[in-house]
């Protein structure tokens, strides 16, 4: 048997990668979140922040009673900024959650049903006006508010996956994203918690200064850079 040599992970690798992650870690059980609107607020506060902060505000919100789309809507801007102020970036949040909410009502009557039915790249391409809602928090949104099919490209995949070959870490999103797509099978379950898994394995392991001894992936990049797990 002819076993060509490689030193960089495939996108025919990934789905490998997955299953020992999932083995290594188990269920991530994402989006911590109680209802699709609070998934979607979720996803504007977490940007540039840690999910830590945004627990926070959203004990915040909740406790005040303006995590509904009508709370979020009555109250003014440098309200809800106060209220937001653990996840950072406060000011510019509270614009960018008031300018999702007013795209909600405006293009589904504040109904996330009617939303949920809108096809998947309508959607996105909406999503992707409104202001402050950038292809990974479009994706956020689509995949764990609202269960479509749009795999989540995070720094934590470029990093991973760039150090590993798959693709140049400046790559542009949609092109990440279309490896993920075309060499997954189209589960949006899978899309669900692989992304959950990647942030995972980022957080505990690949690092801006790598901690790769107990990753549970260290064996089958070490076994793709020596050629020894080509030909079974």
């Amino acid at each position: 048997m002819h076993c060509p040599k490689r030193d960089k992970l495939r996108p025919s690798d990934l789905l490998q990668v997955y299953r020992i992650l999932r083995k290594a870690f188990g269920h991530q059980q994402w989006w911590p979140g109680d209802t699709p609107l609070e998934i979607m607020v979720g996803a504007i506060l977490t940007q540039n922040t840690a999910w830590t902060n945004v627990e926070k505000a959203i004990r915040i919100l909740k406790a005040a009673k303006k995590l509904s789309m009508r709370g979020l809507r009555g109250i003014s801007r440098r309200t809800l900024a106060r209220l937001i102020r653990p996840a950072g970036y406060f000011n510019v949040k509270a614009d960018r959650l008031k300018s999702l909410m007013d795209f909600l009502v405006r293009e589904y009557r504040g109904n996330i049903n009617r939303m949920r039915a809108e096809t998947i790249g309508v959607l996105r391409g909406k999503l992707l006006g409104v202001k402050g809602v950038g292809p990974e928090t479009a994706d956020s949104i689509l995949l764990y508010a609202l269960n479509k099919r749009s795999f989540v490209i995070d720094a934590y995949t470029r990093r991973i996956f760039s150090r590993h070959g798959l693709a140049a870490h400046d790559l542009d999103y949609e092109k990440w994203q279309a490896i993920f797509e075309a060499a997954l099978p189209r589960d949006t379950g899978l899309y669900n918690d692989y992304h959950a898994q990647i942030v995972r394995v980022g957080k505990d392991h690949c690092r801006k200064t790598p901690r790769c001894g107990a990753c549970p992936l260290n064996s089958f990049f070490e076994g793709i850079k020596n050629n020894k797990i080509l030909c079974k």
